[in-house]
């Protein structure tokens, strides 16, 4: 008899993930996007998003359990993501996993998002390696991270974000190249066809001692956008303007984490979250790393953009490492920081005053 089956749901966004996972295994997922229904906007609308959760929760638990030739009766324990994320879009899937919790008598265990990225690189490659460097790059995150016992060890941050984000000047840009949303792919697609030496735009904080790995996308946007309003009346090479974002973006991204690696001698960097689907994020970081004599480890696309099965993931790494589960009243935290996986660490300590 192995672990119990951990039922994963994530809503954070605009995607309605359920993903089923035992013993580091995947045994099936399914993801229901809104995305549709946002592109005309430019961007997520937080009511949009909540109300599709709701219409996709139940359907996409069921499928997921449809495809795993599962019933419901047989999750063992249930994780669902509590934070960040947008409030009332967090809320449902919360509602709907005490639910299940609760109907079912299993464990509950609240998530936080970005560990549910790097978790999602087990489902792929195995156990992670202890320590292993890690480089979160989404459209609201760009983070770079010491990870030690993903389940048991606080998540050392060696770098963050200033303001804007990778993803998020992907797609802030696409839309002065007048591309569509999302940004990210779209840059990408638009960069086949450019030169990614056309455009000198900046290699934002890379000669900075003070933040040597935090990271800042705001000027490289803003410097985008001025190439852009320079082309006024003209015709204006998108392909040029987007590979050459694509090449700064993926430059500062993988200069940055190699270097960490190396500094603090980890032998292995995991690159997740959603702009690691950049094609030009993942070959520039495989070219370096291979150089540095470093492992690279990146999810297959599928498990890049946020799912329900990375946050299974986690809920199985908690549960073989005996976390204590969350209470029933367990809530969100849209803004919560990324210190442990687990986003309840006082449910551990009522259980330890039992």
């Amino acid at each position: 008899m192995g672990s119990p089956i951990v039922l994963g749901i994530e809503s954070s966004c605009d995607e309605t993930g359920a993903g089923l996972v035992r013993d580091g295994q995947l045994l099936g997922h399914v993801v229901a996007s809104s995305m549709d229904e946002h592109a005309r906007f430019g961007g997520v609308v937080p009511e949009i998003a909540a109300r599709a959760h709701v219409h996709a929760v139940r359907p996409v638990i069921q499928r997921a359990l449809d495809d795993a030739g599962l019933r419901l009766a047989d999750i063992g324990a249930v994780a669902v993501t509590t934070g960040p994320g947008l409030a009332g879009a967090l809320q449902v899937g919360l509602a709907g996993a005490k639910g299940i919790a609760y109907a079912l008598g299993v464990p509950l265990y609240g998530v936080h998002h970005l560990a549910g990225h790097v978790a999602a690189n087990t489902l792929e490659h195995g156990p992670l390696p202890d320590p292993c460097m890690v480089l979160i790059v989404s459209g609201g995150h760009t983070s770079l991270l010491l990870v030690r016992d993903l389940a048991r060890d606080p998540i050392v941050h060696l770098g963050d974000t200033l303001d804007d984000a990778a993803g998020e000047c992907f797609d802030k840009v696409a839309r002065v190249f007048g591309l569509p949303y999302p940004g990210g792919p779209a840059i990408d697609r638009a960069a086949r066809t450019g030169d990614p030496r056309a455009v000198a735009f900046p290699r934002p904080l890379t000669g900075s001692p003070d933040h040597a790995y935090d990271f800042s996308f705001s000027g490289l946007k803003t410097a985008a956008a001025r190439w852009a309003e320079a082309h006024a009346g003209r015709e204006l090479p998108v392909g040029d303007g987007a590979a050459s974002l694509q090449e700064a973006v993926a430059d500062v991204l993988t200069r940055k984490a190699v270097a960490a690696c190396a500094e603090h001698g980890v032998g292995t960097l995991v690159v997740v979250g959603g702009v690691a689907a950049n094609s030009r994020v993942r070959a520039l970081a495989e070219e370096r790393c291979l150089a540095a004599g470093i492992e690279l480890r990146v999810p297959p696309l599928k498990l890049c953009t946020d799912n329900g099965a990375m946050i299974a993931a986690v809920g199985d790494l908690l549960v073989r490492a005996g976390a204590e589960p969350a209470p029933l009243d367990l809530s969100i935290d849209p803004s919560a920081p990324l210190e442990y996986a687990t986003l309840h660490p006082a449910a551990s300590l009522a259980g330890a005053a039992r």
